[in-house]
């Protein structure tokens, strides 16, 4: 693109940008989205008298920098995506049973197993507290009947929707299947079945493993327990947030982000600055991002800003609350901008922060305080910031704040911000995204001193069954390394008893017994809410002897469980897994490997 700029403008020593219609006039030039306009010498329309040398230079870098044509690579590869981009009128793929599903859903709930024993309880307790469900299934007719009941009862005030999947065939996990979800119930489990054949509704299976002689039927222990985690998780990837957030601009382990200037010079001014790399600019000489430059008020001008290219492709952080940065103050109020538009020039989502002289402080940016602006102009009528897709990061020092106020502790002269990083971060990362249900004894196969004939027969038959409890144990690997909020649950053997029986938790993976399928539910269901319960892996089991069978009266039926204060007094430990690390266990104490 050929751009020019009028010798009037130039020797005038000034311009000024405004909004409209790219007609053409008289010693204008135009680019893309703004007019720049050779602005007259008359005081009230400049303002100030103050007059300085324009540089035509960086004003054509500026806008090179950041319109520079993409690559003949990328431009056949994003044309060849458009005709192949679903559009928002697309016909879904999901099936709504219960409920209305909303066109921008948020806080879904999504369940991987949702037709067996626990997950087809953790969707109805879901859907009778009213959240929003979202159920992977195989089998659509088998779900419809399993659900029929709940819904035809009007028993739930829930949304449901089931969304056909295998999650051992990644293709069929489609991305809208997790668009609004924020977590994330794992039920899912290898099909055991009694070699001997057993009723269509498989009640030799729910009296448990130790009953009948054991063969998997379909899919591996592999291609379930561990690749359907990884398939699930990697789906997820944009919809569940890792604990620390995800860095947008870290020197010390990001490179990859180019941040450029866009200082007053686009409408007459010359300040300048730029955002370099110091190697030993951060706190305890780590490298940072240093902000830095001469900010005047020179030709009207009156603001330094950087701002990175945009990202190829967009960010979606909607799995956050916010944005987060360690910074080195030097007294002034700055901007954060998020821009959520490709083009040069729009809308920014904008929040002041004001910093501390020589001091390295955290400020935390959440996306309900970002203001949509334009040119220091509140957009009354503003949509909303778009977390799905952030195209660039801007960093502003400006004389101005907001239609027309002043910044309060701005000051003309050179400015100096150190930026150790910009990243997402989580409001709460102790209450688990992932709940995952995996099962006692995982880590007994192979542990020294083990005597497998004193074990459960899910252990003793570990190999028979295609490793079971060893790719369980991969599943829990894949979730505890994806950065992910966690709890996993290790039940002992599952029965169709009632829930209400007294419960012991502990840690180590050395428990036997039994539990109800309904408690088991009841538990992954109440750590979506428990604060201070991420990161931990423990199993469950009931007190009452594997002999002798629980029962309720109906009449009389035990008070609900306090699910909370059961968790806190078992003091759970994060990080703690039973493992066996070159060749010693683990126990109840933190693994370090």
């Amino acid at each position: 693109m050929k751009i020019g700029v009028s010798a009037s403008s130039v020797r005038r020593g000034g311009c000024m940008v405004t909004r409209g219609k790219l007609l053409p006039r008289k010693n204008s030039t135009h680019y893309r989205h703004f007019t720049v306009r050779a602005a007259g010498n008359n005081s009230e329309e400049t303002g100030r008298d103050t007059k300085a040398k324009w540089d035509l230079g960086r004003f054509v870098k500026t806008l090179w920098f950041f319109n520079k044509p993409s690559s003949p690579f990328n431009l056949v590869k994003d044309t060849l995506a458009k005709p192949f981009s679903k559009t928002e009128d697309s016909e879904s793929s999901m099936i709504v049973l219960a409920g209305t599903r909303e066109r921008e859903a948020e806080n879904v709930v999504i369940v991987a197993g949702a037709t067996g024993g626990v997950g087809k309880r953790v969707v109805t307790l879901l859907l009778n507290q009213g959240r929003h469900v979202r159920a992977l299934v195989r089998d659509v007719e088998k779900a419809k009947s399993l659900y029929a009941p709940v819904i035809e009862h009007g028993r739930s005030s829930g949304c449901l929707e089931l969304a056909p999947a295998d999650i051992t065939q990644a293709k069929t996990l489609l991305p809208e299947y997790f668009t609004g979800v924020k977590q994330l119930v794992w039920c899912a489990a290898t099909k055991i079945v009694p070699k001997e054949g057993d009723t269509e509704d498989r009640q030799k299976y729910y009296q448990g493993i130790k009953f009948y002689d054991p063969e998997v039927e379909g899919d591996t222990p592999e291609s379930v327990e561990y690749r359907g985690m990884m398939n699930v998780l990697d789906a997820l990837q944009n919809s569940l947030p890792k604990a620390d957030g995800i860095d947008i601009f870290n020197p010390a382990v990001k490179k990859d982000v180019i941040f450029g200037p866009i200082d007053d010079v686009v409408m007459g001014g010359v300040s300048s600055s730029m955002l370099s790399v110091s190697p030993l600019g951060g706190e305890q000489g780590t490298p940072a991002g240093i902000f830095a430059g001469n900010v005047t008020q020179a030709n009207n001008g009156g603001f330094a800003s950087v701002r990175s290219r945009n990202f190829t492709p967009s960010l979606d952080v909607s799995a956050y609350d916010g944005f987060e940065m360690r910074v080195k103050g030097d007294g002034q109020r700055y901007k954060f901008i998020a821009r959520t538009e490709d083009a040069f020039d729009g809308v920014g989502y904008t929040c002041s922060f004001d910093t501390k002289p020589g001091i390295w402080q955290t400020i935390r940016i959440p996306f309900d305080k970002l203001i949509p602006v334009f040119r220091a102009k509140i957009v009354r009528d503003g949509t909303k910031f778009n977390q799905h897709h952030v195209s660039s990061l801007q960093l502003m020092l400006s004389k101005f704040e907001y239609d027309g106020q002043l910044n309060p502790s701005w000051s003309e002269g050179p400015f100096e911000l150190p930026v150790q990083y910009i990243k997402t971060y989580v409001e709460d990362p102790s209450i688990p995204r992932c709940v995952m249900v995996s099962s006692a004894g995982v880590t007994r196969p192979g542990r020294p001193g083990i005597n497998v004939e004193e074990e459960p027969p899910a252990v003793k038959m570990n190999d028979m069954l295609g490793g079971l409890l060893t790719f369980k144990e991969k599943g829990e690997d894949v979730v505890r390394e994806s950065g992910i909020p966690y709890a996993i649950v290790r039940p002992v053997a599952l029965t169709e008893e009632p829930a209400g029986a007294e419960l012991e938790l502990d840690q180590g993976d050395t428990i036997k017994g039994k539990i109800s399928r309904d408690d088991v539910a009841e538990l992954c269901v109440s750590l979506l809410e428990q604060k201070d319960m991420a990161n931990v892996t423990f199993e469950i089991k009931s007190t009452v002897p594997f002999s002798t069978p629980f029962e309720i009266d109906p009449s009389n039926p035990p008070p609900p469980r306090d699910w909370g204060a059961l968790l806190r007094t078992s003091k759970l430990k994060p990080h703690v897994t039973g493992k066996t690390v070159d060749g010693v266990y683990t126990g109840r104490e933190k693994a370090t490997v």
